[in-house]
């Protein structure tokens, strides 16, 4: 098994890691609910499907 020779110091190793970052994901609001959602995705509104304003799918409910 591989053992470094040397120690590797805490400003070499947080060199590395400085690509390693959480980022903020876009918010798009949908121009026919306003409803708050992420880009490039569908969202639930009241029962219904929506994509880019557009009703892609509504939600049958089974009535016993």
């Amino acid at each position: 098994m591989a053992h470094p020779k040397r120690k590797i110091s805490k400003t070499r190793r947080d060199k590395r890691r400085t690509h390693y970052k959480a980022s903020v994901p876009q918010i798009a609001t949908d121009p026919t609910t306003g409803e708050a959602h992420l880009y490039h995705r569908a969202h639930w509104h009241e029962g219904k499907l929506y994509y880019r304003g557009q009703v892609v799918l509504e939600s049958v409910v089974a009535e016993a």
